[in-house]
């Protein structure tokens, strides 16, 4: 990919905003966050409240179309916080006006559009920033570097928790949820970081068999699923997801057992370190305490940290720590799980192109 655009730093980054709803706030603040080097220039929703809200919180001016927004302001770099399924063509129209784009999770609920999305992209010359942002927080920051330094010599077993609750009046909200167009289930909305991290931290996936069901929620798309794993470095594992956990959210967690370690981050959202032990001491052992930190939202802490990434590479013409391609990992993945449990087969990795 050939990215042939100019550093900016003679000026604030101009950051416009597309989706005002529930995930808009974390961007609102991370680009509130790097007030010095970017700046909010424009907000877009169909919904002329949430519209209005936006336009109030943060002084942008406020558009009602992506269309109008591309024609009447001038960003740098446009960020998706709108449904799944209207990704891939968002993408496609800010990359066709030579813009950045930034899209939130999951990236989209196809992998034909997934693959299109980035050959947009990669065409017409701009960088395609995927949010991950619990990559960044502190506790998987070790996790990997651990991993990184091969103290866990092999890894035999990989175990992922998400239990969480979403009521149905979660799905209610708005009539683009829990649908298979727009949303994705469990696996692919809620759970989709956590689907990152399969590939993030322990490499790329040589099978996938999974089971999905809708238990207990209205919604077409599923409220739980489980999937067994296995790595092409031999490892095995498996992801439990569910949206039913009684009364509120529980646990998202990532338990890994090595050779010669063994680790468990756990808390509601991979927030603590609640077990690190291995065969040789490392100086990082040291900063176990000052990892783990208290989160009142899954969201964690890390959007501002992503920002940092996108602002550094606007600011330095480079490419994108987490780009498109890096996102198609996880989609990959997460289109493996459900070909999976809609056929009742074994799934081998890479998907055919």
């Amino acid at each position: 990919m050939h990215i042939h655009r100019a550093p900016i730093q003679d000026r604030r980054i101009r950051f416009a905003l597309v989706g005002c709803g529930r995930i808009a706030h974390n961007h609102i603040e991370a680009v509130r966050r790097h007030a010095d080097h970017a700046e909010l220039v424009a907000v877009c929703d169909t919904d002329p409240a949430a519209l209005q809200r936006a336009v109030q919180a943060t002084g942008a001016q406020g558009f009602d179309s992506l269309s109008a927004l591309l024609a009447g302001s001038q960003p740098d770099c446009v960020a998706l916080a709108t449904p799944s399924g209207l990704h891939p063509q968002q993408v496609i129209e800010i990359a066709a006006a030579g813009v950045d784009a930034m899209t939130e999770k999951p990236m989209a609920t196809r992998w034909s559009d997934g693959l299109a999305m980035v050959r947009a992209c990669d065409e017409a010359g701009v960088r395609l920033f995927v949010v991950k942002q619990n990559r960044r927080n502190r506790t998987l920051q070790l996790l990997k570097q651990a991993i990184g330094l091969g103290r866990f010599g092999r890894i035999y077993m990989v175990n992922v928790n998400v239990f969480w609750s979403r009521p149905q009046s979660y799905y209610d909200s708005a009539d683009w949820r829990g649908t298979w167009e727009f949303d994705g289930g469990a696996f692919m909305n809620q759970a989709s970081h956590y689907v990152d991290l399969l590939d993030w931290l322990i490499g790329p996936v040589e099978s996938v068999m999974a089971y999905t069901g809708t238990l207990a929620r209205n919604i077409e798309v599923e409220d739980t699923g489980v999937a067994a794993l296995k790595w092409r470095n031999g490892a095995m594992g498996s992801i439990n997801v569910t949206m039913l956990t009684w009364p509120k959210n529980l646990e998202g967690s990532i338990t890994i057992l090595g050779e010669k370690g063994t680790v468990r981050v756990g808390g509601v959202a991979v927030n603590e370190i609640q077990h690190w032990q291995f065969a040789d001491s490392h100086p990082m052992d040291a900063q176990l305490d000052e990892a783990s930190y208290q989160t009142t939202s899954v969201y964690g802490y890390g959007h501002p940290l992503y920002y940092e990434g996108v602002v550094r590479s606007l600011r330095e013409a480079t490419a994108p720590e987490i780009d498109g391609r890096e996102g198609l990992k996880s989609l990959e993945l997460l289109i493996a799980m459900y070909l999976s449990a809609r056929d009742g087969k074994r799934v081998n990795l890479p998907l055919a192109y």
